[in-house]
């Protein structure tokens, strides 16, 4: 895949070029350009490559001491340089997607108020919510939109709530992996207050120092912005990041007849280890509905991939909803989620998965009446084992050998985030299967010790950039009016069909990261055929015409050629 070099018609000159990340250049800038855009006399002699830009780029990224001050250092050059920070980025993919996305931007968010420098993206304020409209249309005017990535900061990954938090690593992300056109996508923040007292007592914190609005008011106000959206923007796609457990899955039942809507939570979670799933049910021949499987947390990612392999036991395996949900044993704080817990002990959500109280009579239980995950498992004898509880060490060696005894392949994914919070080490749980379980973890893990003097065995990582950014291109790529579920597990399909694991079943059960913008652009047109298929693409082109459209959508990192023009762009 190839991006064609464009030339571009610019009205910016001298500083106001300079000084304008989306069309900067720094040193590259030719010769002839440095002429026609006034500035000579504004740079050093010597015209630089890009390659020789991010050899300098990279020097000055290793002399940063901390995964931190790494990522302030990014942070700066993509408010300098686009082109060089996606372009050091991508020659680096591996090394720097760690530090401008998970683990290390929660860091950076967590003090995001004493980092600020300068800001980016929108924010739109509780109090200023009569004037939304008009800070959105001032923010938008000119520009095209393909993606919206909107967060209201109650949930980021490991430290919760942060009242303020630009999601522009979401965004690069796609990027980056998904060649969507930065110059296309906006960060929205809705600034509705914290629960954090230690924001509130802050006297640095840059959001609105009260406490979070709730009920009527916030879905008012998140209401307000989604109509925005839809009004000014039709065919984007509007990511929700890091919603609160208690909003995420109503804001997605709400809009997703209506937009374009996805939330990475809970469908990027679902999706990707349900690509991981088909490829260990592919290992082992046998099929999803086969499948017992045990999910330890049950939180909005717990439930987001129960009911993302439910839907496609429904899809791929023709099982009604009602005989997919009796293949999942689902447990949460209060142990197995059976009808004999109190009504406020089962969240909602999970009503459709509560098994029957009868189905435990005689199973050990403490004196609260919960049955414990040992217990589940020896009832049960899964076939799968899911972890997303962030309780470490939940998956012991009696859990482990327990399940070994019901499954000549057991499978394992052990996904909560950081490492340090995993249910089971891969290592111990490859040891313990005696080196038969089929493994994959939330967090990158070294390859394990195979017995007999076999082959190291890869850990596969089920990260969710391996599928987010091409069910995102996939979907603003042909307009689909919404994401439905079929697009997301044609996207998990294709994901699981480029997995090592189908050429040696003692391989990965995912792709490596190394190759994710290769793996994204093939979900992207599996999702956008689907979109064709399901009647809800809205585009003059046909299906047959998706792949040369997708690799003529790409966005890559590379410098173009400039012409100046009085009347060419000027932001």
């Amino acid at each position: 895949m190839t991006s064609t070099r464009r030339t571009h018609r610019l009205a910016l000159r001298g500083n106001e070029l300079l000084h304008n990340p989306r069309w900067n250049k720094g040193t590259a800038f030719t010769i002839e350009e440095r002429k026609e855009f006034g500035l000579r006399g504004r740079l050093p002699s010597r015209a630089n490559t890009l390659d020789e830009q991010c050899g300098r780029a990279y020097a000055q990224f290793q002399s940063r001491g901390d995964a931190i001050h790494k990522n302030t250092f990014l942070h700066s050059l993509k408010e300098q340089n686009w082109v060089l920070y996606y372009g050091l980025i991508a020659r680096n993919l591996k090394e720097m997607t760690p530090i401008i996305y998970t683990p290390t931007q929660g860091d950076a968010i967590a003090q995001y108020s004493h980092l600020f420098r300068r800001s980016e993206g929108l924010f739109l304020h509780f109090p200023d919510k009569d004037k939304m409209e008009e800070d959105y249309l001032e923010q938008t005017k000119g520009r095209t939109i393909d993606l919206v990535v909107v967060t209201d900061s109650e949930a980021i990954l490991g430290i919760g709530d942060q009242g303020v938090g630009i999601s522009t690593a979401k965004s690069a992300i796609y990027t980056l992996l998904g060649g969507v056109n930065p110059s296309n996508t906006l960060a929205v923040v809705l600034d509705v207050g914290t629960d954090n007292q230690d924001l509130l007592n802050d006297k640095l914190y840059v959001g609105w120092p009260h406490k979070r609005v709730r009920g009527k008011e916030y879905d008012e106000f998140v209401d307000k912005f989604v109509q925005l959206v839809r009004k000014h923007h039709p065919h984007c796609l509007l990511h929700f990041e890091d919603f609160g457990v208690s909003n995420a899955q109503a804001l997605l039942e709400r809009y997703n007849d209506t937009h374009a809507v996805f939330n990475d939570d809970i469908q990027g979670t679902g999706a990707v280890t349900l690509a991981a799933l088909m490829t260990a049910v592919g290992v082992t021949k046998s099929t999803l509905a086969d499948q017992r499987i045990v999910v330890y947390g049950a939180g909005s990612a717990g439930l987001g991939i129960t009911r993302q392999i439910r839907d496609a036991m429904v899809q791929a395996d023709g099982l009604s909803v009602e005989e997919a949900n009796k293949r999942f044993y689902l447990l949460d704080r209060f142990g197995l989620i059976k009808s004999s817990l109190p009504s406020d002990q089962i969240r909602p959500a999970a009503h459709d998965f509560v098994r029957p109280a009868e189905e435990w009579d005689g199973v050990p239980q403490n004196n609260k009446g919960e049955t414990g995950l040992l217990d589940v498992v020896k009832t049960v004898r899964p076939t799968v084992l899911i972890g997303c509880s962030t309780q470490a060490g939940a998956f012991t060696k009696d859990v482990i050998t327990t399940m070994k005894e019901g499954a000549e392949r057991p499978i394992i994914f052990s996904l909560s985030n950081p490492s340090r919070l995993v249910e089971v080490d891969p290592k111990d749980a490859n040891d313990w299967t005696g080196g038969m379980a089929l493994l994959a973890t939330g967090s990158p893990f070294p390859p394990a010790k195979m017995p007999n003097g076999k082959k190291d065995y890869i850990i596969a990582e089920c990260n969710n950039a391996l599928i987010y950014p091409g069910l995102g291109y996939g979907a603003l790529l042909c307009k689909s009016r919404r994401m439905t579920d079929k697009m997301i597990i044609a996207g998990a399909q294709r994901l699981a069909s480029l997995a090592p694991a189908l050429k040696d079943p003692d391989d990965a059960l995912l792709p490596d990261f190394d190759v994710a913008p290769h793996v994204n652009f093939e979900i992207a047109v599996a999702v956008a055929e689907q979109a064709f298929d399901e009647g809800i693409a809205d585009v003059s082109w046909g299906k047959e015409e998706t792949r040369k459209k997708a690799e003529e959508g790409l966005w890559r990192p590379v410098y173009e050629e400039y012409k100046f023009d009085k009347d060419g762009v000027d932001w």
